[in-house]
């Protein structure tokens, strides 16, 4: 049996299903259903109504602040559980980064990027990686789905690399196809470095940070990579193959169960 945490950008039936949201509540469930112990966090997205899936705040594990780019702000955790299921559902929260009402994660109202992009996913991968220290849980294998989760590998093997909960831990990441159009700007490394996440160690990828070079970020830090559907960018596969990841093409990701399992087992 292996502990597993699951760091997901959205889960079924929260926000709409696409197909992050989809394997965000199948995997979990395939996990759980073969023994495995996890855990599941996403943001609270604006869109989520609290009342009707029935969100409370966990008060003990909440009221710490997060410093992003010089700013104070207050870490919120929340949890439901996904219906029909026994599985717990953590949700990072913050007012300034996650209340706004937009229907597609990274776009706002009227339709454009949320200029905030990089910030948020920074708050949403300390938030996750401190929570899961306060919950004294020690994950086997950490698996990140989606933009939002893509800084948690640089995380886990710079700051967090000599926390006991993490020092052992196996990092994968699944690399999609649908969410690569986003940019996060010139600063988004600034706004990335802190404490043992220095700047320089970005050096390597281009100034203007977008999708592309977020998910190589990724990839560099993560310990296997899963193509979990097809069309998916051709580039990004070969620089994972070109840094010697272990991968996970899609023809080998048909049975949720087994293949994920024997994938995790295998790192």
């Amino acid at each position: 049996m292996k502990k597993i945490l699951f760091i997901n950008q959205g889960i079924t039936p929260f926000i709409a299903e696409n197909p992050i949201s989809a394997l965000g509540k199948a995997l979990p469930e395939a996990m759980q259903a073969k023994g495995h112990e996890i855990r599941t966090f996403m943001p609270k997205w604006g869109t989520i109504n609290e009342r009707r899936n029935q969100l409370h705040e966990v008060i003990r594990l909440s009221g710490i602040n997060l410093i992003i780019d010089d700013t104070d702000h207050p870490l919120v955790i929340k949890v439901a559980s996904i219906p029909g299921t026994r599985i717990q559902v953590y949700f990072i929260d913050n007012n300034d980064y996650f209340a706004r009402k937009n229907g597609d994660m990274g776009i706002d109202e009227k339709g454009k990027e949320c200029p905030d992009n990089g910030e948020r996913a920074v708050f949403f991968a300390r938030g996750v990686l401190e929570t899961v220290m306060k919950l004294r849980w020690t994950p086997d294998i950490i698996h990140c789905q989606g933009w939002m989760s893509a800084v948690v590998p640089f995380y886990l093997k710079t700051i967090y690399k000599d926390e006991p909960c993490y020092r052992d831990v196996k990092v994968v990441t699944s690399i999609f196809a649908h969410e690569l159009e986003l940019e996060f700007g010139e600063r988004f490394k600034s706004i990335v470095e802190y404490e043992e996440a220095k700047k320089e160690y970005l050096d390597k990828y281009a100034d203007k940070f977008n999708c592309i070079e977020l998910a190589k970020m990724a990839i560099d830090y993560s310990d296997g990579i899963i193509e979990p559907m097809e069309n998916i960018n051709k580039d990004l596969l070969q620089y994972a193959e070109e840094q010697k990841k272990k991968l996970m093409k899609f023809a080998d990701t048909q049975n949720v169960g087994d293949s994920y399992e024997t994938f995790y087992e295998s790192l």
